[in-house]
Protein backbone atom coordinates (compact mmCIF):
# COMPACT_ATOMS: atom_id res chain seq x y z
CA UNK A 1 0.00 0.00 0.00
CA UNK A 2 1.62 3.26 -1.13
CA UNK A 3 0.54 6.79 -0.08
CA UNK A 4 1.13 10.49 -1.53
CA UNK A 5 1.44 12.12 2.10
CA UNK A 6 4.02 11.75 4.40
CA UNK A 7 3.85 8.63 7.17
CA UNK A 8 2.54 10.22 10.32
CA UNK A 9 4.21 7.24 11.96
CA UNK A 10 7.57 4.35 10.99
CA UNK A 11 7.60 1.37 13.04
CA UNK A 12 10.85 -0.10 12.47
CA UNK A 13 13.54 -2.59 12.94
CA UNK A 14 10.80 -5.20 14.19
CA UNK A 15 8.75 -7.84 12.68
CA UNK A 16 5.63 -7.55 11.08
CA UNK A 17 2.52 -10.30 12.33
CA UNK A 18 0.42 -11.44 9.10
CA UNK A 19 2.71 -10.19 5.89
CA UNK A 20 3.12 -12.53 3.23
CA UNK A 21 6.47 -11.59 2.71
CA UNK A 22 9.17 -10.98 5.30
CA UNK A 23 8.24 -7.62 6.97
CA UNK A 24 10.37 -4.98 9.08
CA UNK A 25 8.88 -1.73 9.13
CA UNK A 26 5.24 -0.13 8.96
CA UNK A 27 4.28 3.47 7.92
CA UNK A 28 0.62 5.32 9.07
CA UNK A 29 -0.64 8.22 8.15
CA UNK A 30 -4.09 9.56 9.68
CA UNK A 31 -4.87 6.34 11.75
CA UNK A 32 -4.33 4.25 8.83
CA UNK A 33 -1.15 1.65 7.43
CA UNK A 34 -0.50 2.90 4.83
CA UNK A 35 2.75 0.89 3.80
CA UNK A 36 4.46 -2.65 5.63
CA UNK A 37 7.82 -3.67 4.05
CA UNK A 38 12.00 -3.58 4.50
CA UNK A 39 12.97 -0.73 6.41
CA UNK A 40 14.79 1.23 3.82
CA UNK A 41 11.09 0.74 1.92
CA UNK A 42 9.00 1.95 4.27
CA UNK A 43 11.70 4.97 5.37
CA UNK A 44 10.33 6.34 1.77
CA UNK A 45 7.37 7.30 3.46
CA UNK A 46 9.23 9.79 5.98
CA UNK A 47 8.77 13.52 6.14
CA UNK A 48 10.31 16.21 8.38
CA UNK A 49 7.08 15.57 11.25
CA UNK A 50 7.41 11.42 11.15
CA UNK A 51 7.60 10.12 14.53
CA UNK A 52 10.06 7.31 14.55
CA UNK A 53 9.70 4.03 16.98
CA UNK A 54 12.56 0.96 16.92
CA UNK A 55 10.84 -2.13 17.23
CA UNK A 56 14.08 -3.39 18.30
CA UNK A 57 13.11 -6.90 17.18
CA UNK A 58 9.45 -6.84 18.59
CA UNK A 59 6.44 -8.26 16.71
CA UNK A 60 3.83 -5.72 15.67
CA UNK A 61 -0.23 -7.80 15.36
CA UNK A 62 -3.14 -5.92 14.84
CA UNK A 63 -5.24 -5.19 17.70
CA UNK A 64 -6.76 -7.89 19.67
CA UNK A 65 -10.44 -8.59 19.98
CA UNK A 66 -12.16 -9.51 22.73
CA UNK A 67 -15.25 -11.63 22.57
CA UNK A 68 -17.41 -10.76 25.97
CA UNK A 69 -16.81 -7.68 28.26
CA UNK A 70 -18.79 -5.00 29.76
CA UNK A 71 -17.17 -2.14 29.61
CA UNK A 72 -20.10 0.63 30.13
CA UNK A 73 -20.63 -0.96 33.61
CA UNK A 74 -16.71 -1.99 33.92
CA UNK A 75 -16.45 2.49 33.73
CA UNK A 76 -19.50 3.32 35.64
CA UNK A 77 -18.44 1.25 38.52
CA UNK A 78 -14.96 2.56 38.37
CA UNK A 79 -15.95 5.94 38.64
CA UNK A 80 -18.14 4.97 41.54
CA UNK A 81 -17.59 2.81 44.61
CA UNK A 82 -15.56 0.67 43.26
CA UNK A 83 -14.16 -2.71 45.09
CA UNK A 84 -12.49 -4.62 42.47
CA UNK A 85 -9.08 -4.09 43.61
CA UNK A 86 -10.09 -4.55 47.13
CA UNK A 87 -8.29 -7.71 49.15
CA UNK A 88 -9.61 -8.29 52.67
CA UNK A 89 -12.42 -6.29 54.96
CA UNK A 90 -10.16 -3.92 56.13
CA UNK A 91 -10.36 -2.42 52.03
CA UNK A 92 -13.39 -2.83 51.76
CA UNK A 93 -14.66 -0.98 54.39
CA UNK A 94 -12.21 2.01 53.46
CA UNK A 95 -13.31 2.50 50.25
CA UNK A 96 -17.32 2.36 51.13
CA UNK A 97 -16.60 5.07 53.82
CA UNK A 98 -14.22 7.59 51.77
CA UNK A 99 -16.88 7.20 48.63
CA UNK A 100 -19.72 7.56 51.08
CA UNK A 101 -18.11 11.02 52.71
CA UNK A 102 -17.13 12.63 49.33
CA UNK A 103 -20.45 11.86 47.45
CA UNK A 104 -23.60 13.50 47.96
CA UNK A 105 -25.06 11.10 45.57
CA UNK A 106 -29.19 9.90 47.31
CA UNK A 107 -27.64 6.26 46.69
CA UNK A 108 -24.34 4.68 47.39
CA UNK A 109 -23.67 2.17 44.44
CA UNK A 110 -20.84 0.60 42.71
CA UNK A 111 -19.23 -3.10 42.76
CA UNK A 112 -16.66 -5.36 41.96
CA UNK A 113 -16.56 -7.44 45.60
CA UNK A 114 -16.04 -11.14 46.00
CA UNK A 115 -16.58 -13.67 48.84
CA UNK A 116 -13.03 -13.75 49.55
CA UNK A 117 -12.68 -10.42 51.07
CA UNK A 118 -14.59 -11.42 53.33
CA UNK A 119 -13.13 -14.42 55.04
CA UNK A 120 -15.03 -16.75 52.56
CA UNK A 121 -18.79 -15.78 53.84
CA UNK A 122 -21.24 -13.35 52.41
CA UNK A 123 -21.24 -9.83 53.10
CA UNK A 124 -24.08 -8.67 55.35
CA UNK A 125 -26.70 -5.86 55.62
CA UNK A 126 -25.56 -5.49 59.22
CA UNK A 127 -21.46 -4.47 57.65
CA UNK A 128 -22.85 -2.15 54.93
CA UNK A 129 -25.32 -0.72 57.54
CA UNK A 130 -22.30 0.50 59.66
CA UNK A 131 -20.54 1.80 56.60
CA UNK A 132 -23.62 3.55 54.73
CA UNK A 133 -26.50 4.50 57.74
CA UNK A 134 -27.74 7.94 55.92
CA UNK A 135 -29.03 6.31 52.43
CA UNK A 136 -29.46 2.89 50.62
CA UNK A 137 -26.59 1.15 49.15
CA UNK A 138 -26.84 -1.32 46.20
CA UNK A 139 -23.04 -2.72 45.29
CA UNK A 140 -22.53 -5.32 42.80
CA UNK A 141 -20.45 -8.34 42.90
CA UNK A 142 -17.54 -8.78 40.30
CA UNK A 143 -19.45 -11.70 38.50
CA UNK A 144 -22.41 -9.00 38.44
CA UNK A 145 -24.90 -12.02 39.58
CA UNK A 146 -25.28 -11.05 43.13
CA UNK A 147 -25.81 -7.48 44.96
CA UNK A 148 -25.19 -6.55 48.66
CA UNK A 149 -27.35 -4.28 50.01
CA UNK A 150 -27.75 -2.38 53.23
CA UNK A 151 -30.94 -2.11 55.40
CA UNK A 152 -32.47 1.19 54.15
CA UNK A 153 -32.12 -0.13 50.21
CA UNK A 154 -34.33 -3.70 51.60
CA UNK A 155 -36.92 -1.17 53.33
CA UNK A 156 -37.58 0.51 49.62
CA UNK A 157 -37.71 -2.56 48.05
CA UNK A 158 -39.87 -3.71 50.56
CA UNK A 159 -38.05 -6.96 50.96
CA UNK A 160 -38.65 -8.81 54.37
CA UNK A 161 -38.67 -12.05 55.92
CA UNK A 162 -42.17 -12.43 55.18
CA UNK A 163 -41.56 -11.68 50.98
CA UNK A 164 -41.21 -14.68 48.56
CA UNK A 165 -38.05 -15.62 46.69
CA UNK A 166 -38.79 -13.91 42.89
CA UNK A 167 -38.49 -16.01 39.79
CA UNK A 168 -35.18 -17.14 38.76
CA UNK A 169 -33.69 -15.60 41.53
CA UNK A 170 -32.86 -15.94 45.31
CA UNK A 171 -32.98 -13.61 48.54
CA UNK A 172 -30.29 -14.64 51.70
CA UNK A 173 -32.32 -15.36 54.88
CA UNK A 174 -30.68 -15.37 58.26
CA UNK A 175 -32.67 -18.50 59.83
CA UNK A 176 -35.74 -17.00 60.60
CA UNK A 177 -36.17 -15.38 57.33
CA UNK A 178 -34.41 -12.35 57.88
CA UNK A 179 -32.67 -11.14 54.73
CA UNK A 180 -28.85 -10.78 55.04
CA UNK A 181 -28.59 -8.27 52.88
CA UNK A 182 -27.55 -10.66 49.80
CA UNK A 183 -29.49 -10.76 46.50
CA UNK A 184 -28.82 -12.87 43.88
CA UNK A 185 -29.79 -13.14 39.96
CA UNK A 186 -33.44 -11.78 39.54
CA UNK A 187 -33.85 -10.86 43.20
CA UNK A 188 -31.33 -8.23 42.85
CA UNK A 189 -33.72 -6.35 40.37
CA UNK A 190 -36.41 -5.89 43.09
CA UNK A 191 -33.63 -3.06 44.53
CA UNK A 192 -31.39 -2.26 41.04
CA UNK A 193 -34.42 -0.73 39.69
CA UNK A 194 -34.94 2.13 42.32
CA UNK A 195 -31.36 3.15 41.87
CA UNK A 196 -30.88 6.00 40.17
CA UNK A 197 -30.18 6.00 35.95
CA UNK A 198 -26.90 7.03 34.57
CA UNK A 199 -27.32 9.90 32.53
CA UNK A 200 -26.28 9.14 28.94
CA UNK A 201 -23.12 11.16 29.55
CA UNK A 202 -22.30 9.09 32.31
CA UNK A 203 -22.42 6.00 29.70
CA UNK A 204 -20.90 8.03 27.19
CA UNK A 205 -17.97 8.91 29.54
CA UNK A 206 -17.55 5.31 30.84
CA UNK A 207 -17.40 3.67 27.43
CA UNK A 208 -14.27 6.38 26.61
CA UNK A 209 -12.37 5.29 29.91
CA UNK A 210 -12.52 1.71 29.52
CA UNK A 211 -11.69 2.56 25.10
CA UNK A 212 -8.20 3.82 26.51
CA UNK A 213 -8.31 1.21 29.20
CA UNK A 214 -8.55 -1.36 26.80
CA UNK A 215 -6.32 -0.03 23.79
CA UNK A 216 -3.75 0.42 26.25
CA UNK A 217 -4.05 -3.48 26.42
CA UNK A 218 -3.62 -3.84 22.35
CA UNK A 219 -7.74 -4.79 22.71
CA UNK A 220 -9.06 -2.70 19.48
CA UNK A 221 -12.56 -4.42 19.10
CA UNK A 222 -15.12 -5.95 21.13
CA UNK A 223 -18.32 -7.59 21.75
CA UNK A 224 -20.37 -5.73 24.33
CA UNK A 225 -22.13 -8.68 25.78
CA UNK A 226 -25.18 -7.29 27.21
CA UNK A 227 -27.08 -3.83 25.57
CA UNK A 228 -29.93 -3.74 27.84
CA UNK A 229 -31.17 -2.91 31.01
CA UNK A 230 -30.12 -5.72 33.67
CA UNK A 231 -29.08 -5.90 37.38
CA UNK A 232 -26.75 -2.59 37.60
CA UNK A 233 -25.99 -3.39 33.71
CA UNK A 234 -26.92 -0.36 31.54
CA UNK A 235 -28.15 0.00 27.87
CA UNK A 236 -25.28 1.32 26.31
CA UNK A 237 -26.71 1.75 22.84
CA UNK A 238 -27.60 5.20 22.28
CA UNK A 239 -24.19 6.03 23.74
CA UNK A 240 -22.54 3.70 21.37
CA UNK A 241 -24.42 5.21 18.65
CA UNK A 242 -23.48 8.80 19.83
CA UNK A 243 -19.92 8.10 20.05
CA UNK A 244 -19.26 6.53 17.05
CA UNK A 245 -21.37 9.36 14.93
CA UNK A 246 -19.34 11.87 16.75
CA UNK A 247 -15.96 10.31 15.78
CA UNK A 248 -15.05 9.39 19.58
CA UNK A 249 -15.47 5.40 19.26
CA UNK A 250 -12.31 4.32 17.42
CA UNK A 251 -12.87 0.58 18.58
CA UNK A 252 -14.88 -1.76 16.41
CA UNK A 253 -17.74 -2.82 18.51
CA UNK A 254 -20.48 -5.60 18.44
CA UNK A 255 -23.29 -5.31 21.06
CA UNK A 256 -25.44 -8.19 21.92
CA UNK A 257 -29.03 -6.57 22.54
CA UNK A 258 -30.66 -8.19 25.74
CA UNK A 259 -33.11 -10.88 25.74
CA UNK A 260 -35.81 -9.79 28.73
CA UNK A 261 -36.92 -13.32 30.28
CA UNK A 262 -40.19 -11.15 31.52
CA UNK A 263 -40.94 -10.75 28.07
CA UNK A 264 -41.47 -13.60 25.01
CA UNK A 265 -41.62 -13.94 21.20
CA UNK A 266 -43.23 -10.39 21.07
CA UNK A 267 -40.15 -8.88 21.90
CA UNK A 268 -38.52 -10.10 18.14
CA UNK A 269 -39.54 -7.59 16.39
CA UNK A 270 -38.16 -4.69 19.01
CA UNK A 271 -35.16 -6.47 18.42
CA UNK A 272 -35.18 -5.77 14.94
CA UNK A 273 -35.89 -2.76 14.82
CA UNK A 274 -33.04 -1.72 17.56
CA UNK A 275 -30.41 -3.93 15.12
CA UNK A 276 -32.31 -1.61 12.19
CA UNK A 277 -31.77 1.41 14.00
CA UNK A 278 -27.67 0.86 14.82
CA UNK A 279 -27.44 -0.12 11.42
CA UNK A 280 -28.58 2.87 9.67
CA UNK A 281 -26.67 5.36 12.28
CA UNK A 282 -23.41 4.09 10.92
CA UNK A 283 -21.01 6.91 9.91
CA UNK A 284 -18.41 5.41 8.65
CA UNK A 285 -15.76 6.53 10.31
CA UNK A 286 -12.35 5.02 12.06
CA UNK A 287 -14.70 3.02 14.78
CA UNK A 288 -17.50 0.95 14.04
CA UNK A 289 -20.90 -0.12 15.93
CA UNK A 290 -23.24 -3.26 14.92
CA UNK A 291 -26.00 -4.94 16.89
CA UNK A 292 -27.29 -8.29 15.33
CA UNK A 293 -26.42 -10.75 18.11
CA UNK A 294 -28.76 -11.45 21.39
CA UNK A 295 -28.19 -12.36 24.56
CA UNK A 296 -29.65 -14.55 26.73
CA UNK A 297 -28.53 -15.47 30.28
CA UNK A 298 -29.97 -19.04 30.55
CA UNK A 299 -28.33 -19.96 34.31
CA UNK A 300 -26.33 -18.02 36.78
CA UNK A 301 -22.69 -19.16 38.49
CA UNK A 302 -21.60 -22.05 40.68
CA UNK A 303 -20.61 -19.58 43.33
CA UNK A 304 -23.77 -18.50 44.63
CA UNK A 305 -25.40 -21.98 43.36
CA UNK A 306 -27.38 -21.07 40.67
CA UNK A 307 -25.45 -22.26 37.56
CA UNK A 308 -27.66 -25.00 36.39
CA UNK A 309 -26.58 -28.58 37.09
CA UNK A 310 -27.58 -31.95 36.59
CA UNK A 311 -27.33 -33.16 39.35
CA UNK A 312 -27.55 -31.28 42.36
CA UNK A 313 -24.95 -29.50 44.74
CA UNK A 314 -23.42 -31.27 47.65
CA UNK A 315 -24.00 -29.97 51.24
CA UNK A 316 -21.26 -29.12 53.97
CA UNK A 317 -21.11 -33.24 54.63
CA UNK A 318 -20.51 -33.36 51.04
CA UNK A 319 -24.01 -35.51 50.12
CA UNK A 320 -26.39 -34.18 47.31
CA UNK A 321 -28.55 -31.78 48.40
CA UNK A 322 -32.42 -30.44 46.72
CA UNK A 323 -30.49 -27.44 44.76
CA UNK A 324 -29.36 -28.08 41.14
CA UNK A 325 -29.33 -24.17 40.29
CA UNK A 326 -31.27 -22.17 38.06
CA UNK A 327 -32.40 -22.79 34.24
CA UNK A 328 -33.47 -19.37 33.38
CA UNK A 329 -35.68 -20.42 30.42
CA UNK A 330 -37.44 -23.98 30.19
CA UNK A 331 -35.44 -25.64 27.58
CA UNK A 332 -38.83 -25.88 25.77
CA UNK A 333 -39.18 -21.62 25.44
CA UNK A 334 -35.42 -21.64 24.93
CA UNK A 335 -35.34 -24.03 21.89
CA UNK A 336 -38.54 -21.82 20.96
CA UNK A 337 -36.65 -18.53 21.32
CA UNK A 338 -33.35 -19.66 19.94
CA UNK A 339 -35.13 -20.90 16.71
CA UNK A 340 -36.98 -17.83 16.46
CA UNK A 341 -33.92 -15.67 16.59
CA UNK A 342 -31.83 -17.73 13.80
CA UNK A 343 -34.99 -17.79 11.75
CA UNK A 344 -34.26 -13.86 12.16
CA UNK A 345 -30.56 -13.57 11.17
CA UNK A 346 -29.30 -12.71 14.86
CA UNK A 347 -26.47 -14.27 16.18
CA UNK A 348 -27.54 -15.96 19.27
CA UNK A 349 -25.15 -15.57 22.78
CA UNK A 350 -26.12 -17.46 25.86
CA UNK A 351 -24.70 -17.12 29.04
CA UNK A 352 -23.98 -20.92 30.62
CA UNK A 353 -21.80 -21.93 33.23
CA UNK A 354 -23.47 -25.05 34.58
CA UNK A 355 -23.60 -28.22 32.50
CA UNK A 356 -27.52 -28.54 32.22
CA UNK A 357 -27.53 -24.77 31.25
CA UNK A 358 -24.65 -26.47 28.54
CA UNK A 359 -26.28 -29.61 27.47
CA UNK A 360 -30.15 -26.96 27.38
CA UNK A 361 -28.26 -24.37 25.23
CA UNK A 362 -26.83 -27.42 22.88
CA UNK A 363 -29.70 -28.71 22.36
CA UNK A 364 -32.10 -25.30 21.78
CA UNK A 365 -29.37 -24.48 18.85
CA UNK A 366 -30.13 -28.41 17.13
CA UNK A 367 -33.69 -27.36 17.28
CA UNK A 368 -32.69 -24.06 15.40
CA UNK A 369 -30.61 -26.48 12.98
CA UNK A 370 -33.45 -28.87 12.22
CA UNK A 371 -36.13 -25.96 11.82
CA UNK A 372 -34.10 -23.42 9.85
CA UNK A 373 -31.14 -25.46 8.27
CA UNK A 374 -27.69 -23.91 9.01
CA UNK A 375 -27.92 -20.52 8.39
CA UNK A 376 -24.45 -19.47 9.20
CA UNK A 377 -24.93 -17.26 11.73
CA UNK A 378 -22.16 -18.59 14.19
CA UNK A 379 -23.81 -18.36 17.55
CA UNK A 380 -22.03 -18.58 20.92
CA UNK A 381 -22.06 -20.68 24.07
CA UNK A 382 -20.10 -18.54 26.62
CA UNK A 383 -18.34 -19.22 29.67
CA UNK A 384 -18.73 -22.81 29.63
CA UNK A 385 -17.24 -23.42 32.81
CA UNK A 386 -18.60 -27.01 33.10
CA UNK A 387 -19.21 -29.21 30.61
CA UNK A 388 -20.39 -33.34 30.63
CA UNK A 389 -18.07 -34.20 28.21
CA UNK A 390 -20.22 -36.44 26.37
CA UNK A 391 -21.64 -33.03 24.60
CA UNK A 392 -18.37 -32.02 24.03
CA UNK A 393 -18.75 -33.50 20.33
CA UNK A 394 -21.55 -31.19 19.75
CA UNK A 395 -20.06 -27.93 19.52
CA UNK A 396 -18.40 -28.85 16.13
CA UNK A 397 -21.56 -30.71 14.74
CA UNK A 398 -23.77 -27.49 15.07
CA UNK A 399 -21.32 -25.59 14.39
CA UNK A 400 -21.06 -23.34 17.48
CA UNK A 401 -18.62 -20.91 18.76
CA UNK A 402 -17.36 -22.11 22.49
CA UNK A 403 -16.59 -18.41 24.23
CA UNK A 404 -14.21 -18.72 26.69
CA UNK A 405 -12.86 -16.95 29.25
CA UNK A 406 -9.43 -18.24 29.84
CA UNK A 407 -8.70 -15.69 33.08
CA UNK A 408 -10.79 -17.73 34.77
CA UNK A 409 -8.97 -21.47 34.50
CA UNK A 410 -6.70 -21.37 37.24
CA UNK A 411 -6.36 -23.20 40.58
CA UNK A 412 -6.79 -20.89 43.49
CA UNK A 413 -9.10 -20.97 46.83
CA UNK A 414 -12.61 -20.34 44.58
CA UNK A 415 -11.60 -23.45 42.79
CA UNK A 416 -10.97 -25.69 46.00
CA UNK A 417 -14.39 -24.83 47.16
CA UNK A 418 -15.93 -25.27 44.04
CA UNK A 419 -14.44 -28.81 44.15
CA UNK A 420 -16.85 -29.08 47.60
CA UNK A 421 -19.69 -28.17 46.14
CA UNK A 422 -19.66 -30.50 43.27
CA UNK A 423 -17.61 -32.98 43.52
CA UNK A 424 -14.37 -34.06 42.31
CA UNK A 425 -15.58 -35.82 39.42
CA UNK A 426 -17.51 -32.88 37.70
CA UNK A 427 -14.98 -30.74 39.07
CA UNK A 428 -13.35 -32.11 36.24
CA UNK A 429 -15.62 -31.07 33.67
CA UNK A 430 -14.39 -27.81 34.15
CA UNK A 431 -12.04 -25.36 31.66
CA UNK A 432 -12.17 -28.50 29.08
CA UNK A 433 -10.09 -25.69 26.71
CA UNK A 434 -8.17 -28.68 25.24
CA UNK A 435 -10.92 -31.00 25.16
CA UNK A 436 -12.79 -28.78 23.40
CA UNK A 437 -10.66 -27.55 20.47
CA UNK A 438 -9.30 -31.23 20.09
CA UNK A 439 -13.07 -32.15 19.43
CA UNK A 440 -13.36 -29.36 16.75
Amino acid sequence: MTTTHSADLILHSGAIFGTTRAATAMAVHAGTVVAVGGDAEVHQHAGPRTQFIDLAGRLVTPGFIDAHVHPGQAGLEQASCDLSGCAELADVAAVIRDYAATTDRPWITGGGWRVDMFDEQLPTRALLDRLVDDRPAFLMSGGHHSAWVNSRALELAGITAASPDPPNGHVERDPDGTPTGVLHEGAMILVERLTPTPTQADIEDALLAVQEYLFSLGVTGWQDAILGNYAGVVDATEAYCALEQSGRLRAQVTGALWWDRARGLEQIPDLLQRREQVARSRSGGVGGFTARTVKILQDGVVGNFTAALGAPYLDADGRPGTNTGLSHLAPAHLAAVVTALDAADFQVHIHAIGDRAVRESLDAFAAARAANGHRGNRHHIAHLNMIDPVDLPRFAELDLTANLQMLWAYRDEYFDRMVRWVGPERAGWHFLFGSLARAG
